[in-house]
């Protein structure tokens, strides 16, 4: 590009045909808000101070997204059309000079690639304005794309046509309009107050631009996208859940080509965000969500649920196991039916079993929790042993407190650490203890009542 590129992403609109109370651009496909699939795009061919979104509808909701990307916002009080809405930024947008570029903000499957395309064309052709164009197998409702003869049928644009106001003739075209342009900004913004309201909405349509280009002798170059679905626009929820499997299948296809062993693709739930390295296996039914990081030769079985976590390498989580927000270090073990949440961290060859939680915990390296724990709010070092049925009793009722378990302890089986409390390195705590006291380094500590056998008893009671 040697002409700097502004995006201006639309997304001011409600959404009605969602029947939602959210706006339109902050409901989901492929992991992500419609609205960041756009930013995400335009952010490959210009920077963030150059890519602004248009904000209506839950205007403030929309802005926060739009900050969370870096990205700057115009704000639409009212929405009467897209001309209006780029109009809106004009005092923003009117002293950047090179291309404008405006997209929509309810197409999540709009690529960098095409969008870089549309900018090549615009270059090479010394157009006023290029835009997107399709071919639709039934374009009822669209507006068609007349152009001027040419050998490869890709002659310059002429006119778009509204359906209701098309020929007979023009009807039989199958090129339609996508709602993707570019514009020369000088041109734009010079002329975009020509755009009239004299239609049956009373809008500013952004569409009346390329005719006012037209007249004013600038050149209207089009390019014409293959594959459709990637200019879909979402206007309902199944359409929204149609283009969340197919941006989820091109996600799988993906990590797949790049190494990665998915078993029964069709069934598994990756987030576009989420990173996973070679020769890891994910089986069937798991779901890999948020800004995930999943390092190589890792095993995530089968109905696992992995949120915005990091797995180092050789980690393995076996079936139906959850990890929220945690960290786990290479060669560790987790499940199944384990759930780590809230900032757990699990060193190197730690090992968590079945029916364990951990929330806000740090398991040193080579420590275990096989079987039935709860481990809230505590630091444990290198290769403790937590037996089955342990409890850390972290809250009182008004605070949470720490327990803090020294390296190589030992702690038996249905233990309950009342916190604040600390056990020393090397301690051993009996099972079945009651443990409300710190325990010194290398110590025994029984914490339960005496054992009494009544003999005779059974038979008098």
């Amino acid at each position: 590009m040697s002409k700097q590129a502004t995006v201006v992403i639309l997304a001011g609109g409600q959404g009605t045909r969602m029947k939602s109370k959210m706006a339109k651009v902050l409901h989901r496909a492929g992991g992500k808000r419609l609205v960041e699939h756009a930013i995400a795009a335009a952010s490959g061919i210009a920077p963030p101070d150059r890519i602004f979104v248009v904000v209506g509808h839950q205007a403030d909701a929309v802005r926060a997204v739009a900050a969370e990307s870096g990205v700057g916002s115009i704000h639409q009080k009212e929405q009467l059309g897209t001309g209006h809405a780029v109009m809106c930024g004009e005092d923003q947008l009117a002293g950047l000079d090179g291309v404008l570029l405006v997209i929509n903000g309810d197409c999540p499957m709009i690529t960098t690639k095409s969008l870089q395309q549309l900018l090549d064309l615009f270059e090479s052709t010394g157009s006023g304005a290029s835009m997107i164009t399709t071919d639709l197998d039934d374009p009822t409702g669209y507006g068609r794309i007349v152009r001027k003869a040419s050998p490869d049928g890709n002659g310059d644009v002429l006119a778009i046509v509204e359906h209701k106001a098309a020929t007979e003739e023009q009807r039989k075209l199958r090129e339609i309009n996508a709602g993707f342009y570019c514009f020369d900004a000088a041109a734009f913004w010079k002329h975009v107050h020509e755009i009239r309201t004299d239609n049956p909405a009373g809008e500013y349509y952004l569409t009346d631009m390329i005719e006012i280009l037209l007249r004013a002798g600038h050149r209207v170059t089009a390019l014409k996208i293959a594959d459709s679905s990637e200019l879909v626009g979402i206007n309902n929820k199944l359409e929204l859940a149609s283009a969340d499997k197919i941006m989820r299948d091109r996600t799988v296809r993906q990590l797949m080509l790049e190494g990665v062993t998915v078993i029964r693709p069709e069934t598994v739930t990756i987030d576009a965000g989420v990173t996973i390295g070679m020769d890891t296996v994910v089986e069937p039914f798991a779901q890999i969500t948020g800004k995930t990081v999943i390092g190589e030769s890792c095993r995530i079985g089968a109905s696992s649920i992995i949120a915005d976590s990091v797995l180092g390498d050789e980690v393995e989580v076996f079936p139906f196991s959850m990890v929220s927000a945690c960290h786990l270090e290479s060669k560790v073990h987790v499940g199944p039916f384990a759930r780590l949440r809230m900032g757990a961290h699990l060193e190197h060859s730690s090992h968590v079993g079945n029916f364990v939680e951990l929330k806000k915990t740090r398991l040193g390296a080579g420590s275990k929790s096989m079987h039935l724990a709860y481990l809230g709010d505590s630091v444990i070092g290198s290769k403790v042993n937590i037996g089955a049925g342990t409890i850390t009793c972290n809250y009182d009722g008004k605070k949470k407190h720490q327990t803090r378990i020294g390296d190589g302890a030992f702690v038996g089986s249905n233990s309950t650490l009342v916190a604040p409390v600390e056990i020393g390195t090397g301690a051993y705590i009996a099972a079945a203890s009651a443990i409300t006291h710190s325990v010194p380094p290398k110590t025994l500590a029984i914490g339960r009542a005496r054992q009494i056998v009544k003999e005779d008893w059974a038979p008098k009671s």
